[in-house]
């Protein structure tokens, strides 16, 4: 029986490992961050999360909270970490960063056939391969992969939103509230006047930004996590209809509804850090400070973490995959994570979960599976492997991408969806 080696301990390529082991088959998992991190890594854990603290909601009728269900249900090490280490977050599933990557670091690091390696991987090495190096990937490993995909690989410019410290938040201005009452305000809001959203706007679209290799215009953004000046750019009405809604979300100081509202979510177990909800951004760090402070309430806010911006790279699995995550020229070798085509912290531990069962079932000279559109993760693995090659960009997990029984009436159709899904996921436990 072979071993897999996996490249990158990101949350696919954990949970690519864990879903291996699982099975008995032996883990090589290389990790070069504890000697040689990129722009965004601060922590020396595996799993760590960039973007935001938020894996987004827990209703089984949204499409990430089935996907969610559906990791729980196979064992989800990723799952298992974020159910442990939640923050209050409403409806949705938020996480102590910190203590996350630290609980899933240590899972894998103290298992007996997971053999960690802290080394820089250059080229991919022969037998079983889960490539989960993550979006980022440079240098010689970066080069290979794009030989191997010749002009299929293309790139998207993703951003991270400022951290504010609590302390520093004037919560005379700012109040506690979740929209329309849903959850126990878990947000902090941040009400704005019209004057107030006219003067901020205006300095948003004058203020300077960090520019990256190609100009604005030339830039592909993935608009699950689109720069809150390019946002603004694309008209007024964009932030008020998108991250700055004050739908829902009264001041019980005035009984009104604010003209805007910045929302703040809790980023540790400690309440101790707010992330700026949307507001992940490419300007300059000066210009972050000016405008993060023209926000009422955190006038004098400490920015503990300002927004970056990076390069995201990923393939076009609609050339390049099948359905199991396997290369169609390398059988043998899986491609997890959001370089997959996948868009999405969940949606990355759904791929290395899948990508890892099906290498742990080359390993013991079995077939790999491919599961029906019908489940979350099968309807992902399809979408990313028969999407228009031409217009190929990663896509978060979706109700559009499930395969439905049209004849069930509107109104229930979605929770006979999530009931088929979950008891085709269990085919899984068997593999």
């Amino acid at each position: 029986m072979e071993k897999v080696t996996i490249i990158g301990a990101g949350l696919a390529g954990c949970e690519a490992a864990w879903q291996i082991a699982k099975r008995n088959i032996m883990v090589d998992l290389y990790e070069m961050k504890s000697i040689k991190r990129n722009d965004i890594q601060h922590l020396d854990t595996f799993a760590e999360l960039v973007c935001s603290n938020s894996l987004r909601s827990n209703v089984l009728t949204n499409a990430v909270g089935l996907l969610k269900q559906e990791l729980r249900s196979i064992g989800s090490l990723i799952m298992e970490s974020a159910d442990a280490n939640a923050l209050p977050a409403g409806s949705a599933l938020a996480v102590d960063r910190t203590n996350f990557s630290q609980y899933i670091t240590d899972k894998i690091r103290n298992h007996p056939l997971i053999h960690v390696i802290d080394q820089e991987v250059e080229t991919i090495p022969e037998g079983i391969v889960v490539i989960a190096c993550g979006p980022l990937v440079e240098g010689k490993l970066a080069h290979q992969l794009q030989q191997l995909c010749g002009n299929d690989a293309f790139h998207f410019y993703d951003a991270v939103a400022p951290i504010v410290s609590y302390d520093s938040i004037n919560m005379d201005v700012a109040y506690r509230k979740s929209r329309y009452d849903k959850g126990d305000g878990d947000y902090i809001n941040c009400p704005f006047d019209k004057d107030q959203f006219d003067a901020f706007y205006q300095a948003l679209m004058e203020a300077p930004k960090v520019e990256g290799h190609e100009s604005i215009d030339q830039m592909i953004f993935f608009d699950g996590c689109m720069p809150f000046e390019e946002m603004a750019r694309r008209g007024v009405k964009t932030l008020l209809f998108g991250p700055m809604k004050p739908v829902g979300l009264i001041d019980p100081r005035t009984g009104k509804r604010p003209y805007a509202v910045v929302q703040l979510r809790q980023d540790d177990a400690a309440g101790s850090l707010y992330n700026i909800v949307g507001f992940q951004t490419r300007l300059t760090w000066s210009a972050q400070k000016q405008i993060v402070h023209m926000i009422p309430g955190l006038e004098n806010a400490q920015i503990v973490r300002y927004g970056v911006m990076h390069r995201n790279t990923y393939i076009n699995s609609a050339v390049l995959l099948d359905a199991t995550y396997a290369l169609k020229s390398h059988p043998h070798w899986f491609v997890a994570g959001q370089i997959s085509g996948v868009e999405g912290y969940v949606e990355s531990c759904a791929s290395g979960a899948l990508a890892g069962i099906n290498a742990a079932l080359i390993a013991r000279n079995m077939e790999p599976v491919v599961l029906p559109s019908s489940t979350m993760m099968g309807a992902m693995a399809h979408y990313i492997t028969h999407a228009n090659p031409h217009y190929f960009q990663p896509m978060n997990a979706n109700f559009g991408l499930l395969e439905m029984d049209l004849t069930i009436p509107k109104n229930k159709r979605k929770e006979a969806a999530v009931a088929q899904a979950l008891a085709q996921i269990t085919v899984l436990n068997s593999l």
